[in-house]
């Protein structure tokens, strides 16, 4: 070893993600705790509320505007 190296197992351990004080819970609950509590950390940003202008332009562009006929208002849908 060189020195100012360290060891693997002297090196910090990292802090545990959830830590159960009281109670026996199963390994599902906690699975489930888990998935929980890692989809609220989930950085991504909500889905637009309503299409935005670009979508309705590439809509006019590939003729997909909404027609009169059975089932059109599936086809009305943004």
């Amino acid at each position: 070893m060189t020195p100012g190296t360290e060891p693997a197992e002297t090196a910090p351990a990292e802090q545990p993600l959830i830590a159960v004080a009281k109670g026996d819970p199963t390994p599902e609950e906690l699975a489930a705790l888990a998935a929980v509590v890692l989809s609220l950390d989930s950085g991504a940003a909500p889905a637009p509320e309503k299409p935005g202008a670009r979508h309705w332009i590439r809509r006019q562009q590939l003729q997909l505007a909404p027609r009169p006929g059975p089932g059109s208002w599936k086809r009305s849908r943004g």
